[in-house]
């Protein structure tokens, strides 16, 4: 007995980088908001060199709200926010998960230090 199995013939759609595919995936599943405001943590992190001395961040409609436990560092930053500020965004334009586009949650506009 001889059981034939049938051939099934996939067709090929068109291929899709990795990129293209993680950007439809976290577009499908909606965590865009949060993964940009982890992305703009993680900017804080890097571009102010404060991460250790930071006790609290919040994002919400393009402001970054940062505490920290050093007034001394806070003086220090506060200073430079503006820069701080193009030096977060230009490290989220580079960033290839940030999704640029998002309303609820984009690039930073204002950091206010605390």
């Amino acid at each position: 007995m001889s059981d034939s199995i049938p051939t099934v013939r996939i067709h090929r759609k068109q291929a899709l980088s990795m990129e293209e595919v993680v950007s439809q995936y976290i577009k499908s599943m909606k965590i865009a908001a949060g993964l940009n405001i982890q992305r703009v943590f993680e900017a804080w992190d890097t571009c102010s060199g404060a991460g250790p001395f930071t006790l609290k961040r919040y994002y919400r409609n393009g402001k970054l709200y940062i505490t920290l436990n050093s007034s001394v560092i806070r003086n220090q930053l506060y200073f430079q926010k503006d820069a701080l500020v193009e030096k977060i965004n230009a490290f989220l334009r580079d960033d290839k998960l940030f999704t640029a586009d998002n309303r609820s949650a984009g690039f930073v506009q204002e950091l206010i230090l605390k």
